[in-house]
């Protein structure tokens, strides 16, 4: 596990005291049941703006407390062990965007909005059914965007888009010009088909030629924390199963044949662990992150796959269930396993990044 330091486990303390306490699951079964479009409680997502979570990667003087992304990917892990529904994860990644790539002006404008939560942000890059960045058409002429994304996260509550054209990332605030139509996802999260149509775009100037890739990087990493607080959580919820549920006149953690499937799964999500936090560190340092981003997402990828469907089947009959939270997560790690990059997708750009 990697090294924190005393204002880093604070915040991950306070994260975990507040999701088990304000957001559980049961707060995530009532955002499902009230069928709002952009599926998050906007007084939760408040709340989290207060502590000071919307902000932790942007600088000081655009409002920000600048603390890394090792502090919020704790946060983020904590939030996906609850299934906490909020656009934390779209914002934080937008406001990196303008980071890396905005003007003074974008700065100045975006970054304290997005960090005090007073504004919502996501990104919207594919235009097909699967990740492939360098499939885009979408395009600007004269200051407007045309174009589709297939499959926007939280786009129904975002007050600005950081959208992928032909020729770099521009801003797009939500109004005229642009269109949504709701995708429902199994996982009964917020996602849209995005249309623009004339939609006024400000172009994200600064940054160099790799700056979608820089921001994909870091959806790869931050997406993998949430899948991690997931797995874990499912790792721990099945154990606790089979150490009450009886079988046979005999609890099912005696039976040896599961002892070794719950000890395989440890191991797996042990090493998750280990590259979600590397990329994490890699991040924070600055060094190889590209590198970094793929291993942590296609072992969040392949290790929550395994660990979600082991948990529903641990749990039997009662894992299909509605009444049990198991299945909530097998559906959200599906939607999350085929965002920013599958498994197979990543090891195939891990082999170019590395051949050079």
């Amino acid at each position: 596990m990697a090294v924190l330091n005393e204002e880093q486990e604070m915040l991950r303390d306070m994260a975990r005291e507040w999701s088990t306490n304000e957001s559980p699951v049961a707060e995530f079964r009532k955002i499902r049941a009230s069928g709002a479009p952009e599926a998050f409680n906007p007084a939760a997502y408040k709340a989290m703006a207060e502590m000071g979570w919307t902000g932790v990667i942007i600088p000081e003087e655009h409002g920000g407390s600048d603390f890394g992304w090792m502090s919020v990917g704790l946060i983020v892990e904590e939030l996906g062990k609850t299934l906490t529904a909020s656009p934390l994860i779209a914002s934080t990644l937008a406001a990196s965007a303008i980071i890396l790539g905005g003007t003074e002006e974008q700065k100045s404008k975006w970054l304290p909005k997005i960090a005090s939560g007073e504004a919502i942000a996501t990104l919207a890059i594919d235009e097909g059914p699967h990740h492939a960045p360098a499939n885009i058409a979408s395009s600007v002429s004269d200051g407007k965007l045309s174009g589709v994304k297939a499959f926007v996260h939280e786009a129904h509550a975002a007050d600005l888009f950081v959208v992928a054209a032909i020729d770099g990332l521009y801003l797009v605030e939500n109004g005229t010009g642009m269109s949504l139509s709701a995708r429902k996802l199994t996982d009964q999260r917020s996602h849209a088909e995005v249309t623009y149509a004339g939609a006024v775009a400000s172009k994200l100037e600064g940054g160099d030629d790799n700056l979608l890739e820089q921001i994909l990087d870091r959806a790869r990493i931050l997406t993998a924390c949430e899948m991690l607080g997931m797995a874990q959580r499912v790792f721990d919820t099945t154990l606790d199963y089979l150490k009450q549920r009886v079988q046979f006149n005999q609890v099912l953690a005696s039976f040896q044949a599961l002892q070794h499937r719950m000890a395989d799964l440890f191991g797996e999500l042990a090493s998750m662990r280990s590259a979600v936090e590397g990329g994490l560190q890699a991040l924070d340092a600055g060094f190889r992150v590209s590198e970094a981003a793929c291993i942590a997402k296609a072992r969040a990828n392949d290790v929550l796959h395994q660990i979600s469907r082991e948990g529903v089947q641990l749990h039997g009959g009662m894992g299909m269930t509605d009444e049990y939270d198991i299945g909530f997560y097998l559906k959200r790690a599906r939607i999350l396993e085929a965002s920013w990059g599958s498994s197979s997708y990543l090891r195939n750009r891990f082999a170019n990044l590395s051949s050079y």
